[in-house]
């Protein structure tokens, strides 16, 4: 059986993509309006993680992440917004979640399908951060910052907001 070149390209070029992706980010998430996103595409650069819920009192954290996503984008740092009812404060779909981030906090930066981000039936991607770092969420907008190198990961609970020094001068710091 002859295989086409393109497929060979491709298979290929995963591989070499792979080798120098840090297993934490060696995986594929599905935004709220389904797009497929690859976190390989950002190693060697910072990605802030952060469970999300839409009726928290942090809700409005929206704002200073969207404005942090939207002043360090371009210089290679990506937040990630992870909707989760663990605390049962977030709403019931996809369309909904969207609807109120872009409405009331005009968010941008990529938002995930709801998932667990707590106790055994959290995502595998929670349970990587959670063991790396020794703490598991305890309250929405706990955030994760996962540096460059892809092993070092600081974990902020829910009350330090996302413009917090403990937060931006770490965050500036990776982007040099």
């Amino acid at each position: 059986m002859k295989i086409p070149f393109t497929l060979c390209i491709l298979f290929f070029s995963h591989l070499a993509f792979s080798a120098n992706c840090p297993p934490i980010l060696d995986r594929t998430i599905t935004t709220l309006q389904g797009e497929k996103i690859n976190l390989c595409q950002y190693a060697g650069k910072p990605i802030l993680v952060v469970n999300t819920a839409s009726k928290c009192g942090y809700t409005p954290q929206f704002e200073q992440l969207e404005n942090m996503y939207g002043k360090y984008q371009t210089q290679g740092l990506l937040v990630l917004g992870f909707p989760s009812n663990d605390f049962n404060q977030e709403l019931t779909n996809n369309g909904e979640i969207a609807k109120f981030c872009k409405l009331t906090y005009k968010v941008k930066f990529p938002m995930s399908e709801p998932s667990k981000v707590t106790g055994k039936d959290a995502s595998a991607f929670y349970k990587v951060l959670a063991k790396t770092t020794g703490v598991e969420p305890q309250w929405n907008f706990h955030k994760y910052l996962i540096a460059p190198d892809g092993k070092t990961i600081y974990s902020f609970p829910s009350e330090v907001e996302p413009d917090n020094p403990a937060i931006l001068n770490k965050v500036v710091e990776m982007l040099k």
